[in-house]
């Protein structure tokens, strides 16, 4: 049978597995197939924003700071302008009113701005009503959109109307707004050209670390579990290529245990269900009373021999695929050991089992799970009442800062080229695969997980009884 079989002879998990990973993986995938972006486009579309969101807040600013300064143009104007307006004031009065615009186009044609005199009434939809009051104050009003000063003159209902100061007489002043106007332009042209070549050579490594994380997600979701990030180029994507090359890395793990957990517990149904239909076909041909009860108490047996299995590999996939943080909290040693051991005793049978404690400090409190070490410890426990012939210690000792439990057993011991390979799942010694010892496989890598969990290990040599050592280390105190 291949570790992708089914008990009933079908070549499904492994492709199962696979399509439920996919089918995870592409759930969370963005959608690239049906509108992937191109680096043009997500450099114009991030162009377009950033330029865009500048060119809003330089105008803002612009503005803002152009309304606080109109108030100090306003009163620079006035004054420089004062005298010239004030001259003309005085010329205009020496004449009498009915020539003011007589003498007002005369003095027109030699100044670069226009000159005019209109009716005070015709400028109130004109200016204002802050104007309106600098207007009838004596003050100078200025029409900002129109580049126009007003000035009353004197009491009468005539106003002298100086401006537009850009007038086709003054090209200088004309020109001038045309001209900021194109330097503006041609200043946010070389901006925008700047801002866009710094832009392309900023955007195109963070696109190439898209692209690579992209690829690699599609692979991932295609069912390529073996596919990895490509390095980045910028560690904006270095978290994110971590993470991804970490999720690739605990789907592969995953999927592994869960093939050689079909694959295992393919293998370890098969025994017990052959043995129970074996039993009913003779049940049904037997009438013998002794010969039904022998059968049904096999039959019992391979149904608790089932439970067994289903719970510990239950147990085994949990610590496989949750990866539980400890609980640690503190425990007299030497009464914990006594207890868990006196809790299992009873499965030893005419086994002698003894617990040393004699190399522990007095009254020693050490650090575990209560809840996942004695899967530990028990297991090691029923290992050792199969292959024992009579007896089984039970020792702690405390070296340095570690706590060491051995569990020795008299028993057929462990050749050294298997005592590393015996902690993997579904792993058993060629000799042990008859009923009496049984065992799925499934205890020493249970043992391994639970001290791997407390950042120890679960380890197998030679026993000083002649048969095997299990020796569970972890750090005392946490």
């Amino acid at each position: 049978m291949t570790g992708t079989e089914t008990p009933g002879g079908e070549a499904r998990p492994k492709e199962h597995n696979q399509g439920l990973a996919r089918s995870l993986i592409r759930v969370a995938l963005p959608r690239w197939r049906g509108g992937r972006y191109s680096l043009s486009k997500l450099f114009f579309n991030f162009y377009l924003l950033a330029m865009g969101s500048f060119v809003a807040i330089a105008f803002t600013a612009d503005f803002v700071i152009s309304t606080a300064q109109r108030g100090i143009t306003d009163d620079y104007a006035r004054r420089f302008m004062r005298g010239t307006i004030t001259l003309i004031e005085d010329e205009l009065f020496r004449q009498p009113r009915r020539d003011w615009q007589k003498r007002v186009k005369e003095l027109d044609e030699k100044f670069s701005y226009d000159l005019d005199i209109v009716e005070r009434i015709t400028l109130d939809r004109t200016l204002t009503p802050s104007q309106v009051i600098k207007l009838d104050a004596g003050d100078i009003a200025i029409d900002h959109d129109g580049d126009i000063m007003y000035h009353r003159l004197g009491t009468s209902n005539q106003v002298l109307v100086v401006g537009p100061l850009a007038s086709n007489r003054n090209p200088e002043l004309k020109d001038r707004l045309p001209l900021e106007l194109r330097l503006r332009l041609l200043t946010w042209s070389l901006i925008g050209l700047i801002f866009a070549v710094a832009l392309w050579f900023w955007i195109r490594p963070v696109w190439r670390d898209l692209e690579g994380l992209r690829q690699t997600a599609l692979d991932l979701g295609d069912g390529h579990f073996e596919a990895i990030s490509p390095p980045v180029r910028t560690q904006l994507f270095a978290p994110l290529s971590d993470t991804m090359n970490s999720m690739a890395e605990r789907i592969r793990q995953l999927l592994a245990t869960h093939r050689e957990l079909s694959c295992g517990i393919s293998h370890e149904l098969r025994t017990p269900i052959a043995r129970m239909r074996f039993a009913l076909e003779m049940l049904s041909e037997t009438t013998e009373p002794d010969e039904r009860d022998r059968l049904w108490a096999m039959m019992e047996a391979d149904l608790d021999e089932l439970d067994q299995l289903i719970d510990t590999s239950l147990t085994y996939a949990r610590f496989e695929r949750e990866a539980p943080q400890a609980h640690f909290s503190s425990v007299k040693a030497a009464e914990w050991l006594s207890d868990e051991v006196d809790a299992v005793r009873l499965l030893g049978r005419q086994l002698e089992v003894n617990v040393d404690t004699a190399r522990l400090p007095e009254n020693l409190c050490i650090d575990l799970d209560r809840k996942a070490m004695p899967y530990a410890l028990r297991n090691l426990l029923r290992n050792a009442f199969k292959y024992a012939s009579k007896r089984i210690t039970v020792n702690a000792e405390l070296v340095g800062d570690n706590m060491l439990i051995h569990v020795d057993d008299d028993g057929i011991g462990i050749p050294p080229e298997e005592r590393e390979h015996i902690f993997s799942a579904f792993t058993r010694l060629d000799r042990s695969r008859d009923r009496s010892t049984g065992g799925y496989g499934l205890g020493l890598a249970i043992a391994r997980r639970v001290l791997e969990l407390h950042g120890g290990t679960a380890t197998a040599d030679a026993s000083p009884l002649g048969g095997a050592r299990f020796t569970l280390t972890w750090k005392a105190h946490q």
